[in-house]
């Protein structure tokens, strides 16, 4: 027979968070205690506010681990921690996320790609999102960055209505780099 090592482990803890401590998490002798419906029940010992808590069936919850005693509410910490993640739900929701598109140009592009591609930089600022026109300079198209410069100029001529110029065009490496952010328009809802 070989032996067998079993390792039981107690589980006290309700809350997953480190900053937040929970009834028997608290190791403060003496806590300020508020109630459930925000009225302040004093100065206790650890021991008392436990007891108090679990006579109205919630959990003592640290609130404010700065204060001289702490403070601690008594809540339902579930029903606390279902509020909070809605919240933060809620939050990133409203939030918008702002994507980068990239249109890729040459010095040399004929009349319809130029078109073609300004039609997307136009819908894609529309929808909200940020263009980076880049222009690709291939072998001796080096010496003639004043081509892409101008292909550049007339995107931003182009689009004008609904988008500005974040950035300006600069060099970085064998391209042309240009962001395009879109216009901010005042909606009043």
């Amino acid at each position: 027979m070989s032996p067998f090592i079993f390792i039981i482990l107690e589980v006290n803890s309700i809350s997953k968070d480190k900053d937040i401590q929970v009834n028997h998490e608290i190791r403060d002798r003496e806590v300020r205690v508020i109630s459930p419906d925000g009225k302040q029940l004093g100065i206790m010992s650890l021991k008392d506010a436990l007891h108090y808590a679990q006579e109205v069936q919630l959990d003592l919850v640290k609130i404010s681990s700065d204060a001289k005693p702490p403070v601690c509410k008594i809540m339902d910490f579930g029903k606390y921690k279902y509020e909070q993640s809605k919240r933060e739900k809620e939050a990133r929701k409203k939030q918008k996320v702002i994507n980068v598109k990239e249109i890729r140009m040459n010095p040399t592009i004929d009349e319809h790609d130029f078109q073609v591609r300004l039609k997307n930089t136009i819908k894609f600022l529309k929808d909200g999102d940020k263009v980076k026109v880049s222009i690709r300079f291939r072998g001796r198209q080096m010496t003639h960055t004043k081509l892409g410069e101008e292909v550049l100029n007339r995107v931003v001529e182009n689009i004008s209505e609904v988008g500005v110029v974040e950035k300006p065009p600069k060099m970085e490496g064998r391209n042309m780099v240009m962001v395009i952010a879109p216009k901010q328009t005042t909606n009043k809802e």
